[in-house]
């Protein structure tokens, strides 16, 4: 197979400098991936294996190839390979996902969304 003909995933092969996420926050992903490795929790290899599983799934589904696309993509096999590790449990994303939706269904419009706004009641 030659170059022309492969598949190249979005993002990260843009040109003109472009970013490879839609908002710097996305970023952070990539950065607890890289601290995750670097402490062991998970190998590069593993990482990579695991995010080219994810982006191949994007593509099955037909998602458009884009910065969120990706950011979606490498925040699942981050939190795939956290789960296998046993260091973060699903139901503490479960949690705390729940929480942020109370938090910004109960902040008003224009007001900066604060998780202490989700807690328990």
């Amino acid at each position: 197979m030659n170059r022309d003909s492969q598949k190249v995933f979005g993002p990260l092969a843009a040109q003109d400098n472009d970013a490879p996420f839609a908002e710097p926050w996305q970023a952070q992903v990539m950065a607890l991936a890289f601290a995750a490795a670097q402490k062991g929790i998970f190998s590069p290899t593993q990482w990579s294996e695991v995010l080219g599983i994810e982006l191949r799934k994007n593509e099955v589904d037909g998602a458009f190839d884009d910065r969120i696309s990706y950011y979606q993509a490498a925040l699942r096999a981050l939190e795939t390979l956290l789960f296998a590790s046993g260091k973060l449990a699903q139901e503490t994303v479960i949690h705390r996902e729940t929480e942020w939706r109370r938090a910004y269904l109960n902040t008003p419009h224009g007001m900066p969304v604060e998780l202490s706004a989700g807690a328990d009641i």
